[in-house]
């Protein structure tokens, strides 16, 4: 069977990239979807660098977002995220992705999506997974995006012109509940493991939060040294897989070792000397919390955003695991500091207690971006139907 082809457009998003798709180019049925972006990225590849493909072999890089016009009266364009898996044919849009939303604004204005005027320009965006309301706030030129500029990002090589991403009211974004168990911190039986004690937060995207003592690690574990070490991986999967159940994600743990997206597992531990990717090593007393995640069975690079904004909320929920983490010098509102293995990321959250219960008022960060292609998205003919 011949080849088939859609228009694309490849871009950067944060630490990021993925294919940027216009949903009238798409198959009206969902299910026609999971062919099309399983042979788009190049899987299922059982030696995992999806060469034949877009993909890039790890999850950061294996991404589609879907974007279209929006019904809802408090956003000017919807956005899907899919995350596709590697080495088997599945697609999970269980959870977003925050490094690709800041690509969805600048999108959407060159696609036409969006009429915005020259200057300071916000694109609010519906995410579809959450059904949760982003404002990207970035600048127009010539009716384009700028996509130049002086901000560094950890992770990404070179600068960008900044934009800021605010995520309004980010709690319950999988689970309808910014505490989904009710607890700030509990003890989970894990078979393999034992008993554990973690955070279940849900702010952006679900995630379990553990000690990094308490799974036998430092906490500043740099992500080759975690692959190279699986019996780690799988004892913070069976924690994930006991946390998802926990926290209504899925009805019991067969379903859970399924849903591979969400809940995150983020490995947090106080402010030290925190050693990166490049080589150097960041002061502890540049840090406020250290943080390492793993993002769909695979350490992270740098950190997912919206875990970064999950672990910013957490942090500010007195009693938390995260909030344990924060030394007393740690100012009681503003951003903070988030150590991880691309350097320090810096992550703004709102939280506040209304009638004795958390409330996630927001959660904000900046990122950088870049269309790297425009052009047709070329598959075999048998996963794109007519």
């Amino acid at each position: 069977m011949k080849q088939k082809s859609l228009p694309a457009v490849f871009m950067r998003g944060g630490t990021s990239k993925a294919l940027m798709l216009n949903i009238a180019d798409l198959p009206a049925e969902r299910d026609d979807w999971t062919p099309l972006f399983s042979a788009a990225m190049g899987t299922p590849d059982p030696y995992g660098r999806q060469l034949d493909g877009m993909g890039g072999g790890v999850s950061s890089l294996s991404k589609v977002c879907i974007i279209g016009p929006s019904s809802h009266p408090d956003a000017d364009v919807d956005y899907t995220f899919a995350q596709v898996a590697i080495k088997e044919e599945k697609v999970d849009y269980r959870g977003n992705c925050g490094n690709m939303s800041s690509a969805v604004g600048p999108y959407a204005v060159e696609q036409g999506l969006v009429q915005v005027k020259d200057g300071d320009a916000c694109v609010r965006i519906l995410n579809t997974n959450t059904n949760k309301i982003i404002h990207a706030h970035f600048t127009v030129e010539d009716g384009q995006p700028r996509y130049d500029g002086d901000l560094s990002i950890p992770g990404v090589g070179g600068t960008g012109s900044p934009i800021r991403l605010d995520f309004v009211e980010p709690g319950g974004a999988s689970t309808g509940s910014l505490l989904p168990s009710g607890e700030l911190s509990e003890w989970l039986d894990v078979p393999g493991v034992g008993r554990i004690e973690v955070s279940l937060v849900d702010a952006a995207n679900a995630a379990v939060f553990v000690r990094a003592a308490d799974v036998g690690l430092t906490g500043l574990e740099l992500p080759d040294w975690l692959e190279a070490h699986s019996e780690v991986l799988e004892r913070l999967d069976a924690i994930r897989v006991q946390a998802s159940v926990r926290m209504g994600i899925a009805p019991d743990v067969e379903a859970a070792r399924q849903i591979r997206i969400v809940p995150f597992v983020c490995i947090v531990s106080p402010a030290q000397d925190n050693p990166t990717l490049s080589g150097d090593v960041v002061p502890a007393k540049d840090i406020d919390l250290v943080a390492r995640v793993i993002s769909n069975g695979q350490p992270h690079r740098a950190l997912p955003l919206t875990i970064s904004l999950c672990t910013a909320v957490a942090a500010r929920l007195t009693g938390s695991l995260p909030s344990q983490c924060l030394s007393d010098s740690v100012a009681p509102q503003g951003p903070l500091r988030l150590g991880m293995p691309s350097g320090v990321l810096t992550v703004g959250a709102e939280v506040e207690k209304k009638d004795g219960r958390w409330f996630a008022k927001a959660g904000s960060f900046y990122r950088t971006a870049r269309r790297l292609f425009d052009g047709r998205l070329w598959v075999p003919g048998k996963a794109l139907k007519d």
